[in-house]
């Protein structure tokens, strides 16, 4: 890199952390409509004044008045609502680290592939994400100097390992790629004390390991299951519990005790009730049962708990959303276990019907361009694939979210408040409300009248101060234009 463009670089990053706070402490945005993120009717020409990193107050514009040495922000026509948020992403990208090139070319990048990950984030008006996967030694850091204001991002909370997986070589074939001493490294950078050994700990010592790993976290990701459908009875696959009730019910008890809240990854009916038995606060994937309808029993104890679900919201074709508007799905109980019978579009409908609070839950994050070629047409989800990539894979979940049946409104809340309100975080951020941190998303169209203007977006607003959109991502690694477009011989 040559001293020039260094220097850009670093004119570049004092513009974005300046921004907003050089002119004045006091900043009014005046004349947009308010949409708070609380469900309510929103404010027509309003008035959100912002003093330093907080919101002072926020209402119409004939009830709060805008002390004579604020600076004045005409926002008139446009729209405003909390900063996106995102409950699910993997800053180190999978499923790129599943592949050994991709750990062995930025091994030691790891911690600038987060940044660039939170910052594409932030250009796209997501203001907070939760990772609830990646290694820890390359994620706290980043999102300490996010929170300190030395580099630019989208806020920053950090779960580690899906506790009980390992993280990273797990097939026969990775294993067989990689040295045992290259293999070791990299999953104990993602495992911690929170690995598979932890299956064979009785719930006792399961609770003593669980609270030495929530104290290193902000919150807790348990695999209570694995990925995949049933092959014999191998531990890892979607339908086998990879802990016991006791075992759930002593890490349940030992994250609470910490203080801290405890999610569920599940790939079954059956663990998805047995975790919400023994307590667990939100769940990802949690329409995701594959041949086995959730029953009813099992919604109404969604309600009851107050558990927050978190799925892959993936856009559905037309010919599933005639099933959705005509709300006619065939399938019955009786169907469990029925080959190429799944339930997620149903499961999903279902719970939005019976009110339980839903998250915009991406998976999402940069990708490896090399990795991406296997993925030509996206890999569905949050895979890492198109639909996948972070600062669109938002979008596309409240597409998703509107063709099952919910309102622009609920989808919204889905974005902001539901989120913060699952990670306890709802006295912070979530909703435009005075007191809160100022992350505003300003957009050029209403966004309650067609959920695609929140692509609309105008201005982005971090803690009070206007992101410098068109610089980031600061120092682009996988969105480099060496790893888009390298030569004979890819260097980074």
């Amino acid at each position: 890199m040559t001293l020039r463009n260094t220097l850009k670089l670093g004119l570049a990053a004092v513009a974005l952390m300046t921004a907003g706070s050089a002119v004045a402490q006091l900043r009014a945005f005046v004349g947009a409509t308010i949409i708070d993120g609380n469900g309510g009717k929103p404010i027509s020409n309003g008035v959100i004044l912002i003093d330093g990193k907080k919101i002072k107050a926020v209402g119409a514009s004939n009830r709060v008045s805008v002390p004579q040495e604020a600076e004045r922000i005409d926002v008139a026509g446009k729209y405003i609502m909390p900063g996106i948020m995102d409950a699910n992403v993997h800053l180190v990208p999978w499923p790129s680290w599943t592949y050994i090139e991709f750990l062995a070319r930025y091994e030691n990048a790891f911690e600038s592939i987060v940044e660039e990950g939170a910052q594409i984030a932030l250009k796209h008006g997501v203001t907070t994400v939760f990772d609830s996967m990646g290694p820890i030694d390359a994620l706290i850091p980043v999102r300490d100097r996010i929170n300190r204001g030395e580099t630019p991002g989208a806020r920053m909370y950090v779960a580690g390992d899906i506790v009980g997986f390992r993280a990273v070589f797990t097939t026969p074939e990775s294993i067989a790629s990689a040295s045992k001493a290259f293999q070791k490294r990299i999953n104990d950078r993602f495992e911690l004390n929170g690995g598979p050994d932890l299956l064979d700990k009785n719930p006792e010592q399961v609770y003593t390991e669980m609270r030495k790993y929530a104290q290193q976290v902000d919150f807790v990701k348990i695999g209570v299951t694995g990925d995949g459908g049933p092959v014999n009875s191998e531990i890892g696959q979607g339908n086998v519990l990879r802990f016991s009730p006791e075992q759930l019910r002593a890490m349940v008890r030992a994250v609470h005790d910490e203080g801290k809240i405890i999610q569920t990854h599940t790939g079954s009916a059956e663990s998805l009730r047995i975790s919400l038995e023994v307590g667990f606060d939100m769940g990802q994937h949690c329409t995701m049962t594959g041949r086995t309808r959730m029953p009813d029993s099992t919604i109404q104890l969604m309600l009851k708990n107050g558990y927050f679900c978190g799925t892959q919201w993936n856009t559905i074709s037309p010919e599933e959303e005639a099933i959705v508007r005509a709300n006619r799905f065939t399938a019955t109980e009786a169907d469990n276990g029925t080959e190429g019978t799944h339930f997620s579009l149903e499961n999903e409908v279902r719970v939005i019907k019976a009110g339980v609070p839903i998250l915009v839950s991406t998976d999402a994050g940069t990708i490896d361009p090399d990795v991406a070629k296997d993925f030509p047409n996206g890999a569905p989800g949050g895979l890492g694939g198109s639909n996948g990539l972070i600062g669109e894979a938002e979008f596309t979940n409240m597409q998703g979210m509107r063709q099952r049946g919910m309102t622009s409104m609920q989808i919204i809340q889905a974005a902001t408040s539901n989120i913060a309100r699952a990670y306890k975080v709802i006295d912070q951020v979530g909703t435009l409300e005075a007191g809160k941190m100022a992350d505003l998303l300003v957009l050029d169209a209403d966004p309650v009248a067609d959920i695609d203007n929140m692509r609309k977006i105008a201005m982005v607003v971090k803690e009070g101060q206007t992101v410098n959109r068109e610089a980031l991502p600061l120092k682009p690694v996988l969105t480099s234009l060496e790893a888009m477009n390298p030569g004979p011989i890819r260097r980074k």
